[in-house]
């Protein structure tokens, strides 16, 4: 007989459940209580009952668990010192979407040799953020394949939808039952019209297919999240962190019904890819916020313990330590010094903001 399905499929292999992972990586009660209180906090932001900016940073992606585990430390200290002003939530980015071809994260491929032990690759992820938010240090990661949340979405405080996926219906679809806030970045060529349609669709309820914790095929009915906001990443026409490009994407939010929460990132299109042009995004969105703007609650850096980035090798053991295997990144003491500037540069303005929000609201 003539075959009809399966016919460029070489294998299948059975993973384990979330259930099953769960088991066998347990969330602790002071994880789930330090989660818990990380993701109040987020909202609190968007809702401008808490007066922090968001600051999402860390690696492009994480390849060496080692390594991110002391920027985890650093960050965890940093965090501390800053929380008055700031409220620090680390990257833990393990897949990565490709335009065409190219290393996909640690879920994909964990040991960077295109063995693809997608099941290894999910236990360390899971295992390394165990190991972080023990620590205390909310995380946050990239919602990229619909069925990875199952196995790791519990320990996530923020989430980002990219830009190649803020226009799936697939994604916002997942988006709308993820339990964290999400960021919704602007289309690839510098578009807002799918990111605030994706701030539409998300906070609806839907109903897809996807798998429960016993792994088995469900239908998935969602309430809807109403925790999104969206990202400017700039686009093919050049950046859009700018007073008049933050100026348009409110009147547009305004216009859709949608509240102006806005997170700059710096990185991307902002910065011509250029990490040291990541300051200028910084800088140029705390003078915004100094001079009366009220919608830029967050930024996003790309930050390593050593600046740039390096290719891959056939042997991983010759990779430079803490360089980023994707796209450059800040080193560590320059990013140290960018928070603890906007820190101090905001200290005053940010709770004034705060309170004459606060004051409008009332009114």
């Amino acid at each position: 007989m003539e075959q009809l399905e399966n016919l460029n499929v070489v294998a299948q292999e059975l993973l384990v459940t979330p259930a099953q992972l769960k088991t066998e990586l347990p969330v602790s009660d002071q994880v789930r209580h330090k989660v818990h209180e990380a993701r109040e906090q987020v909202r609190s932001i968007l809702d401008g009952r808490d007066h922090r900016l968001l600051i999402v940073v860390g690696p492009c992606s994480i390849h060496d668990v080692v390594a991110a585990e002391d920027y985890a430390r650093r960050l965890k200290a940093l965090a501390d010192e800053l929380a008055p002003h700031l409220f620090i939530v680390m990257r833990a980015y393990f897949e990565k979407p490709r335009t065409t071809v190219g290393w996909k994260g640690l879920v994909n491929d964990p040991f960077l040799n295109d063995t693809f032990h997608i099941e290894e690759g999910i236990r360390i992820a899971r295992g390394l953020l165990l190991r972080i938010a023990e620590i205390g240090l909310p995380l946050s990661t990239e919602a990229l394949d619909p069925i990875s949340p199952q196995y790791l979405q519990e320990l996530i405080a923020w989430s980002a939808i990219g830009a190649r996926t803020t226009e799936s219906q697939t994604h916002r679809e997942m988006a709308s039952g993820l339990s964290s806030a999400v960021g919704f970045k602007n289309g690839t060529d510098g578009s807002l019209d799918v990111a605030i349609n994706a701030l539409q669709s998300v906070s609806k309820p839907h109903r897809f297919l996807g798998i429960n914790q016993s792994g088995q095929v469900s239908i998935i009915h969602t309430r809807g999240n109403r925790a999104a906001h969206v990202v400017l990443r700039g686009g093919h026409n050049g950046p859009n962190y700018d007073r008049d490009s933050v100026s348009e994407c409110e009147r547009a939010l305004a216009a859709a019904g949608l509240t102006s929460n806005i997170m700059i990132d710096c990185s991307h299109a902002n910065s011509g890819k250029d990490p040291q042009r990541q300051l200028v995004v910084a800088r140029d969105a705390a003078a915004q916020i100094q001079h009366g703007n009220r919608s830029i609650m967050g930024l996003m850096l790309e930050s390593n313990i050593n600046a740039g980035n390096q290719k891959l090798t056939k042997d991983p053991r010759q990779l430079a330590y803490g360089v980023s295997v994707t796209d450059p990144c800040l080193d560590w003491l320059t990013t140290a010094a960018l928070l603890r500037e906007l820190a101090d540069g905001l200290r005053d303005t940010l709770p004034q903001r705060a309170r004459l929000a606060a004051s409008a609201d009332a009114a």
